[in-house]
């Protein structure tokens, strides 16, 4: 006897309902995993609303002249979908990994376990600020001014070479008689001795006094790199006064955009020659352009807001390639100094096909 036609169910309507109650539960199931997606993007020469609803310019600065600027200079974002509060359905989890514009990735890669949502939020916020000091630092040095860069101790990692040895507030000067302007160059010097006493020049409570420490060997990885245990900081004593205004964005990857925005600022003419350029990349005060996470999330975004060019940090450029939305193209730098050289290449109506990819030698 057909129960189909018996006006019983058939296989296939039980396959239909039990997929039907599947997706109904999933919808509802924790998942381990967060979404990336495009977040906004905003223009470093451009205006930001702040605390109080303001429209304020998002780069301001007072004791220097500052020049009309054209075209934008995007800084992108990353929004993160879900938390260890609340993650995303598999439902939502299905629909992002058909969207070539967004990122499935594990939850403990962006919350890790036993850090709260507010203090990721504080961590990051206190990685823009430094982001912000460093980025105008690397601008006002490739524009000539004087930084007053200090290293200054944090504190001293416990059971560490430099435990009993350097204080919090110790201002580090010298390294063997060299002087140190920045926390990386100290570190590259203490890579270079390899694991040889180091001798520090000190200011403490204003009075110089030189320590010695010998660096620990740290293997991570296969890589072999040498410490002496100590956090640093770097600060600043600029001859100009630099804003940047942006809240309720934290982490430090928009770093080199806020330079080029402050050299733009204070330079005659159009550092972009009037194009939409957006980009993304760690900076510190010697120029250096480091990587960032969600590179792909972040070319869309910018090819959203209407972006020609994207100047991408060289050291992600193995997640650019293949990944690159039409109608935009990714131009490679490790630098602000090639940054630079490639803005005056797009400002000259250059060669712009010459400029260096990710596709390229050396990407």
């Amino acid at each position: 006897m057909d129960r189909t036609r018996s006006g019983k169910p058939g296989l296939g309507v039980w396959a239909l309902i039990v997929a039907l109650v599947a997706l109904v539960v999933l919808t509802f199931l924790p998942s381990p995993y967060v979404i990336q997606r495009p977040g906004p993007v905003y223009d470093t020469l451009g205006t930001a609303t702040d605390k109080d609803g303001d429209e304020v310019p998002l780069i301001k600065v007072d004791g220097a002249e500052t020049f009309e600027t054209a075209g934008t200079l995007d800084l992108t974002t990353v929004q993160v979908v879900g938390n260890r509060e609340r993650t995303p359905s598999w439902f939502e989890l299905a629909l992002a990994w058909m969207d070539s514009s967004r990122a499935v990735v594990p939850l403990d890669s962006v919350f890790p376990e036993g850090v709260t949502t507010e203090q990721r939020d504080e961590r990051n916020a206190t990685l823009m600020i430094d982001s912000q000091h460093e980025a105008t630092a690397a601008a006002l040095n490739e524009l000539g001014y004087d930084t007053g860069a200090q290293v200054v101790v944090v504190d001293a990692v416990p059971d560490s070479p430099a435990q009993g040895v350097l204080e919090a507030d110790d201002v580090i000067t010298a390294i063997d008689g060299a002087p140190v302007a920045s926390a990386t160059q100290l570190r590259e010097a203490i890579q270079v001795a390899a694991g040889d006493p180091v001798t520090l020049t000190v200011l403490r409570d204003d009075e110089e006094q030189t320590v010695e420490v010998t660096p620990v060997e740290h293997v991570e990885g296969g890589v072999t790199t040498w410490l002496i245990g100590v956090t640093l900081r770097t600060d600043y004593d600029f001859e100009i006064d630099v804003t940047i205004q942006l809240d309720n964005v934290g982490g430090p990857s928009a770093g080199m955009m806020f330079a080029l925005g402050i050299i733009d600022t204070l330079t005659e003419g159009e550092l972009n020659g009037g194009e939409n350029i957006a980009g993304t990349g760690t900076i510190d005060a010697a120029g250096t352009v480091g990587p960032i996470g969600g590179i792909r999330q972040k070319l869309y975004g910018a090819r959203d807001a209407g972006a020609e060019f994207f100047l991408a940090p060289a050291a992600n450029c193995d997640e650019v390639v293949g990944h690159v939305p039409a109608g935009l193209q990714v131009i490679r730098t490790a630098t602000l100094d090639e940054s630079l050289a490639a803005l005056e290449v797009i400002a000259d109506d250059g060669d712009v096909a010459a400029l260096p990819t990710c596709e390229t030698a050396g990407g």
